[in-house]
């Protein structure tokens, strides 16, 4: 008997190593960030792990950030991207406090031709996910932000379950060249509780209804924690946002394992023509990772 069971344990531990090695294969490979279409706007979503600034060392401290800042710049500029959502783009040093950004900084820094949009003084605008976008292309005309919460306009207000606080960012813009504004919203929905992701998506639908009803193009774009046809999508769908395609691993534990179906998104109305993408940078830079996902980008036509 217990060489049967140590057998059939062999077996069942092959056959978990022969899954695991196929949804790495199926999930992985990088996307070619290829020029954009003449005239067309790339627009990505980058999920970029917060800094911990209350850890000496070790991941995601202020020393680990010191050895990944240099990849995520990296990153940043491989997707040449006209317009980059960030997520848990935080220095957290305990609390609400937003005061100190260096992620966020370090990358202005070195690109002097964007500005942060969705971003501002920490106790009346949550800092943690700003939108990055192309001074020489777009001018903002405004910008917000709602809780995933019962009181959504009550800032660092917690989630419908009492679990951390969680939010929807938001930034419209003009093209300088002419063309409609547009709006942008950012999401990073919960990861454990499914019945969060539900309301959080409802909530979005419910937000972004009568913009989009009022003629506004939307993109919606972020960290949903979910599959792209999963119930989370669905309901944000239901106000009009058809989402790109996706395939393959979004997030990989930091250390390149593809074992997950893409939980990073980005989504629009349909007035906004999809004309290349999505694709996915799954590479390093100078040897190590930016974050724990991969840049995600797409490109898209404003409506005439």
């Amino acid at each position: 008997m217990l060489r049967k069971v140590t057998k059939a344990l062999g077996l069942l531990a092959g056959a978990c190593a022969v899954l695991l090695a196929a949804l790495q294969i199926a999930n992985s490979g990088s996307d070619p960030a290829v020029p954009p279409a003449p005239g067309a706007i790339r627009i990505a979503t980058h999920n970029v792990h917060y800094i911990d600034l209350t850890e000496p060392g070790g991941p995601w401290s202020e020393a680990d950030w010191e050895t990944r800042k240099d990849a995520l710049d990296a990153a940043f500029k491989a997707t040449g991207a006209d317009i980059v959502a960030f997520q848990e783009m935080e220095s957290f040093r305990g609390g609400s406090d937003g005061g100190l950004n260096l992620a966020r900084d370090f990358l202005l820094e070195r690109n002097p031709g964007y500005a942060a949009a969705a971003s501002g003084d920490w106790r009346v605008f949550p800092s943690t996910q700003p939108i990055f976008y192309r001074t020489d292309r777009f001018r903002l005309v405004d910008q917000g932000w709602f809780f995933f919460s019962a009181t959504p306009d009550v800032i660092y207000s917690r989630t419908f379950n009492g679990s951390w606080p969680a939010f929807a960012s938001w930034a419209e813009f003009a093209p300088l060249d002419g063309g409609p504004v547009f709006r942008v919203v950012n999401v990073h929905f919960e990861y454990r509780s499914a019945s969060n992701r539900l309301l959080s998506a409802e909530l979005v639908r419910d937000r972004i209804a009568p913009v989009i009803a009022g003629g506004t193009p939307v993109f919606l774009v972020g960290d949903i924690n979910a599959r792209r046809r999963s119930p989370t999508a669905e309901r944000m769908a239901e106000a009009g946002i058809v989402f790109a395609p996706v395939e393959g691993s979004t997030y990989h534990f930091d250390r390149g394992l593809n074992l997950f179906f893409a939980i990073d998104h980005i989504g629009a109305t349909r007035d906004l023509g999809r004309v290349g993408g999505p694709y996915v940078l799954r590479e390093r830079f100078g040897g190590e990772w930016p974050s724990d996902h991969y840049p995600v980008f797409a490109d898209y036509m404003l409506p005439r």
